[in-house]
């Protein structure tokens, strides 16, 4: 009897080294991996990883910005049968402590560069897992290249399940802590394949790895570029001149960035320099784009826009907002659902809502996640009535495009990161001499939402902006430090005591304009 072969994000890889072998999978500054490396390198990661004793099921964390490295590890992970677990890599060392031992992490892949730094050369050991140093300068013992040397250039003799749970990645919530959600080999791929039909890939495009590869966007992005056999040109970090460079030097086609990156893409006397003829679309997300500023990218930089929206827990994209609908509907229109997955408005009884009518953003499909990681009850309330729900409000209008109206969640996005506002409030109460501290997000030019903080200190004590972010460094990440904290005498609250939050917003509207 014939066994059948499964479907998993390895066989991605090996299956597009079998068409594409010499073709160039992955760029990065000049330096290049083709398909055939990129399956044989991840097969020795596999085997590497098996051979230390780790088993199928066993958590892997990730802890690095991009590289060629990073897909190399990424895959061979996901290979050995293991599950995946990528951190945020510009997080604090307390929030990665955290996620690697809620996930259970048996192993930590972290770039050379980034364990390094003097924040992390005490944090990396106090893990207490075993470390693995990849990426630019990684060399000698325990390092990625130790780890490829000697292992055969094979896959693993290892039968994996497609509905196996591939990878857990922890998202921000409303509460303190991030939760795991987990996906399945089959769910990921779902997407991937979506997107892959979605923007019409070809062996023939480059696609850019610009934003983080440890965000659900991008990788899924990515995958989908390696699925058809286009190259992947991996920026490490977002510098205006570098990226103009390395979109001309790889000659791109396809971009996928955010609003305030396009803004600073536009705007860099550098550009006029590059030839950026090859792209062909430039996909934005999180925001929509000031029509202003995508009448002039769309005249001056690519012709063709596109939003591509979705979440950690529905492995994006969900929907789709297309070029020739461009300039056509302005606002917070998001598009229409990708092949994947549908998508409906619900009200809080359940109820599907039809055209000009608000309720929560909900979908279904094949991308949506298997739960949140030792978390039943946060699974079981986003699955209400057999939907997913997203927390965000929207509206369908006559011709079946979905527009953005807002959130039911408390979660400040900003610069292309969830932010719990709660967090940033526990981190400002423990400072001795505040008293009461509420955050929102404010509209702001460059971060879509500035994290803003109004606090009022306690009875003598006495505090500035200044010392109130320094505190919050030692807990916080860069991007939850509130961009701007007002010392106030009051707080607009209910006559319950709760503080109006919606108040705070429409007053300060302006802050920062």
């Amino acid at each position: 009897m014939t066994e059948r072969m499964q479907d998993t994000l390895g066989t991605l890889v090996s299956r597009s080294a079998r068409r594409n072998g010499s073709a160039p999978a992955l760029l990065e500054n000049g330096r290049s991996m083709s398909y055939a490396q990129l399956d044989e390198d991840s097969n020795r990661f596999a085997q590497h990883l098996l051979a230390s004793g780790l088993q199928p099921g066993d958590k892997v964390a990730m802890l690095s910005p991009n590289s060629m490295e990073f897909m190399v590890a990424a895959f061979g992970i996901l290979k050995a049968g293991l599950v995946w677990v990528p951190v945020n890599a510009m997080l604090s060392p307390p929030e990665v402590a955290y996620i690697v031992q809620h996930a259970e992490a048996r192993l930590l892949v972290v770039d050379a560069q980034l364990g390094a730094h003097p924040a992390w050369s005490a944090a990396l050991p106090a893990l207490g897992v075993p470390l693995v140093r990849c990426g630019p300068g990684a060399e000698g013992a325990g390092t990625l290249a130790q780890a490829l040397a000697g292992q055969p250039p094979s896959p693993p003799a290892l039968e994996i399940d497609e509905n196996a749970l591939a990878l857990i990645m922890y998202t921000s919530g409303t509460t303190g802590n991030p939760k795991g959600a987990m996906h399945s080999h089959r769910s990921v791929l779902a997407a991937v394949m979506s997107n892959a039909v979605t923007i019409s890939v070809v062996p023939q495009d480059v696609l850019s790895a610009i934003l983080p590869l440890f965000h659900c966007a991008q990788f899924s992005m990515s995958a989908a570029g390696l699925a058809c056999g286009a190259a992947i040109s991996i920026a490490r970090g977002f510098d205006p001149a570098a990226v103009l460079a390395t979109l001309a030097r790889d000659k791109v086609s396809v971009i996928a960035a955010l609003p305030a990156m396009y803004g600073a893409l536009l705007q860099h006397p550098a550009r006029a320099q590059h030839d950026l003829s090859t792209l062909r679309l430039a996909i934005y997300a999180m925001a929509p784009m000031a029509p202003e500023l995508l009448r002039r990218l769309m005249q001056e930089f690519c012709p063709r826009f596109a939003l591509g929206s979705g979440q950690t827990e529905m492995f994006p994209m969900t929907v789709y907002f297309p070029p020739e609908q461009q300039l056509q509907r302005t606002g917070n229109c998001w598009g229409q659902s990708t092949p994947v997955n549908d998508t409906a408005l619900m009200d809080a009884d359940g109820a599907l809502l039809g055209p000009g009518q608000v309720g929560e953003i909900v979908h279904r499909g094949a991308n949506a996640m298997l739960g949140y990681f030792k978390d039943p009850e946060a699974t079981a309330a986003a699955r209400r009535f057999g939907w997913h729900h997203t927390g965000d409000l929207g509206m369908w209008d006559e011709d079946g495009f979905l527009h953005f109206k807002g959130r039911l969640k408390d979660l400040i996005k900003t610069g292309g990161e969830n932010v719990p506002a709660i967090r940033v409030e526990e981190a400002l109460l423990g400072h001795p001499a505040v008293a009461v501290a509420a955050v929102v997000g404010l509209p702001h030019s460059e971060w879509i939402e500035a994290v803003t903080a109004f606090v009022c200190l306690k009875p003598g004590q006495s505090a500035d902006a200044g010392a109130l972010q320094e505190h919050c460094r030692a807990t916080l990440a860069g991007f939850e430090i509130p961009k701007h904290i007002a010392i106030v005498e009051t707080l607009p609250m209910t006559s319950t005591g709760k503080i109006q939050k919606h108040v705070l917003r429409a007053n300060h509207q302006a802050l920062y304009r």
